[in-house]
């Protein structure tokens, strides 16, 4: 096993939160369906797709890296917004989260010497930066 059992059991936790946000997304791409706001609609499909990749390219780690995958229960995402930038709020919330317990996977890769773990995350790390960069410009639109 290359991965210690924290870094594994923190990794699952992580799963958890890449699955949430895409159900999450398809929640926000279904109230802008219903308000008839189909290109922000596509567009958290999109990052639904996007967050489900995320949470299969941890899935894969763990396997690769010989943890054991233990995929969390996953809440119910929010369905009603007051309004679009309600809904683009709350997406913003969920990366910022998803930008915080990256760092902290990070920090625990450092704390245990697990160089690799710590290697696989930084493509994460950009990743939020994008994310979080891309969600800050959709809501001053």
């Amino acid at each position: 096993m290359l991965i210690g059992k924290k870094v594994n059991q923190t990794l699952n936790e992580q799963i958890g939160y890449e699955f949430f946000a895409s159900l999450q997304y398809v929640a926000i791409a279904a109230y802008f369906e219903g308000e008839g706001l189909t290109e922000l609609a596509d567009l958290f499909h999109q990052q639904s797709a996007e967050e489900r990749d995320h949470a299969m390219r941890f899935v894969k780690y763990v396997i690769d890296a010989g943890g054991k995958l233990v995929i969390p229960a996953i809440p119910a995402p929010r369905p009603d917004f007051k309004n679009a930038c309600d809904a683009i709020g709350l997406s913003l919330e969920s990366e910022q989260h998803v930008t915080n317990q990256i760092n902290e996977l990070v920090n625990l890769a450092i704390s245990e010497g697990d160089h690799i773990t710590q290697n696989m995350l930084t493509w994460f790390v950009a990743e939020q930066l994008e994310e979080v960069s891309s969600l800050e410009t959709l809501l001053r639109v």
